[in-house]
């Protein structure tokens, strides 16, 4: 299996797949409904609708970055306003984090094994490389379902 194929993998994981570290992030929004997702039950916490938008965001980020174009997240991107809260909003918005989701693993999965130590278009730093990238959005991704399945426990307690 090549390295890209490898780090796909985990994005998988990390998402949709059985992981060793617990429920993978679509597994923890399963049963959350628009109300638990615009709900900030932790005092100067983002809401889960918040943290959802914000993971399609930096996906979206590096989905782009993979296709050599040079990103950036916005701060009013990196956490949008949820302005409006209906039950169709929501889906939407977990509709898109699918749809983002899918189309960094695939371009993930078909990028090519020999750039991975390339340097991100628009990144200075020597060891921001497309494996960095790759494995650092895993990593943001499980960051953020640990936060999601506290504010849902902070709202069951």
């Amino acid at each position: 299996m090549s390295e890209p194929a490898r780090l796909a993998d985990q994005l998988r994981r990390a998402f949709e797949g059985t992981a060793w570290h617990g429920d993978s992030l679509l597994k923890i929004l399963a049963d959350v409904n628009a109300e638990m997702a615009a709900a900030h039950p932790i005092k100067n916490a983002h809401s889960i609708w918040e943290l959802v938008l914000h993971i399609t965001a930096w996906d979206g980020a590096v989905l782009r970055r993979a296709e050599g174009k040079r990103d950036r997240v916005s701060s009013k991107q990196n956490f949008p306003a949820v302005t409006d809260t209906s039950a169709a909003a929501w889906r939407k918005a977990v509709e898109q984090l699918k749809i983002t989701h899918d189309q960094l693993v695939k371009a993930v999965e078909a990028f090519p094994d020999f750039r991975l130590h390339e340097q991100v278009p628009g990144k200075t730093a020597k060891y921001h490389d497309f494996y960095y990238n790759f494995s650092g959005v895993v990593q943001h991704e499980l960051y953020h379902a640990g936060q999601i399945a506290l504010l849902k426990k902070a709202q069951r307690a």
